[in-house]
């Protein structure tokens, strides 16, 4: 479901798959084969979400920002299942795990990995190709390339899942 804001829109790449009940509202930009799943709210009636292309927003997640601090999510990122995010910024190919919050003013590092259920606080840097976890998140070590191929693969068949969706009908009863 799209909705308006005070006269913002959601601008939505063509090529994007948006879940028949994911909400998204105001200003929001969503870029090329990006996927937002089921039951997954992103809110830009506070500040801009911009979401960049091969973004994958998994089932149940929540997206919003505080005033004047808006969300950025970089390219090829995967959020997991249950994560919210608020005012921070993801940077290109990081991987944030099922059930983590990320607060105002975080940066998770390029290609970081987040691991589920996991606590970034407010204004935490987590470094590029780091691999955090816990309440509060600490970096426990560097990422290797197994690590860095599977994200990848997360990445990719999220886009190719969105594709299929997205030509797919639905069933109706």
């Amino acid at each position: 479901m799209l909705y308006a804001y005070k006269g913002k829109k959601p601008e939505i790449s063509m090529s994007a798959y948006l879940a028949d009940n994911a909400v998204v509202t105001g200003d929001v930009r969503i870029g090329e084969e990006s996927t937002v799943w089921f039951n997954s709210v992103i809110r830009g009636d506070v500040a801009p979400t911009i979401i960049g292309k091969k973004v994958n927003i998994q089932d149940n997640s929540v997206l919003h920002q505080s005033p004047n601090n808006p969300l950025i999510i970089e390219d090829e990122v995967t959020v997991g299942h249950q994560v919210t995010l608020h005012s921070c910024k993801i940077r290109k190919g990081a991987l944030i795990g099922m059930g983590s919050i990320i607060l105002d003013e975080a940066e998770i590092g390029e290609g970081a990995f987040i691991g589920a259920g996991s606590l970034v606080s407010q204004g935490k840097v987590i470094p590029p190709n780091t691999l955090a976890f816990g309440r509060p998140a600490k970096v426990v070590r560097e990422l290797n390339d197994a690590d860095r191929a599977d994200m990848e693969r997360i990445v990719r068949e999220y886009a190719e899942k969105g594709q299929y969706y997205k030509n797919e009908k639905r069933i109706e009863e």
